[in-house]
């Protein structure tokens, strides 16, 4: 009885989505192929990262397009930064891994870094120590939808974690049960955003999608990750 209501409940969560997907889906480009060349952001972007800062972006893979048209957010990953490999733990499809900054940012047609706003110099290290302590866990599909799988993380659920011992009661500005990458800067300070840097920096990037940004160990190198 049970498995019966948990899949009925599965099949009408998908739906919903579906439909989510269909009505909003036009409302940001859900089609991105072309990357912001890396070179263009890699040395910003460690000038500004320290570890335990989310990198959250707009991939330009088949997973990240689906996710900007199913969330209708400009952002479709977020991962947690380690400055002493130069890596950053992610969750995927493959679960949770870790892969080079630069790998993830080849991906990327959109940058942002973002500061989260428990982080201190004692509580750095120890974020990231808690997000590899999650290398190899699954990747939290219900999540997605609300409904959380134990031991499994989606992106920005990992994003989360890593800083949860450190997360005191934030009033009005609560967690809610699923978090989209694009929505972490409630939570953080971004200080660096792809968008502001050189002089084309705005001609990979829509028209829908240039208002949206906010005042103020197991391996994957696979381009289906993201």
């Amino acid at each position: 009885m049970i498995r019966s209501k948990l899949l009925a409940c599965l099949f009408f969560s998908a739906a919903v989505v579906f439909s989510f997907c269909l009505c909003v889906g036009c409302a940001v480009k859900a089609v991105q192929k072309t990357p912001v060349p890396v070179e263009a952001n890699i040395e910003a972007v460690r000038a500004v990262l320290e570890t335990g800062d989310w990198v959250v972006i707009r991939g330009v893979t088949a997973p990240g397009n689906f996710f900007s048209s199913v969330t209708n957010m400009p952002f479709t990953h977020a991962a947690i930064y380690d400055a002493e490999t130069d890596e950053v733990v992610e969750a995927d499809r493959h679960g949770v891994h870790l892969s080079p900054l630069v790998d993830l940012l080849a991906l990327s047609s959109r940058i942002w870094v973002i500061k989260p706003i428990w982080a201190s110099p004692e509580r750095r290290p120890q974020a990231v120590n808690r997000a590899r302590s999650r290398l190899g866990r699954p990747y939290d599909y219900t999540g997605l939808i609300g409904l959380n799988l134990p031991g499994s993380f989606y992106c920005a659920e990992l994003a989360i974690d890593a800083w949860r011992p450190f997360i005191a009661d934030l009033g009005d500005n609560p967690i809610p049960p699923v978090i989209a990458p694009g929505q972490l800067h409630h939570w953080g300070r971004v200080v660096f955003d792809s968008l502001e840097i050189g002089p084309d920096r705005n001609r990979h990037v829509p028209e829908s999608e240039r208002s949206q940004s906010p005042k103020g160990p197991v391996s994957c190198r696979s381009r289906e990750c993201r």
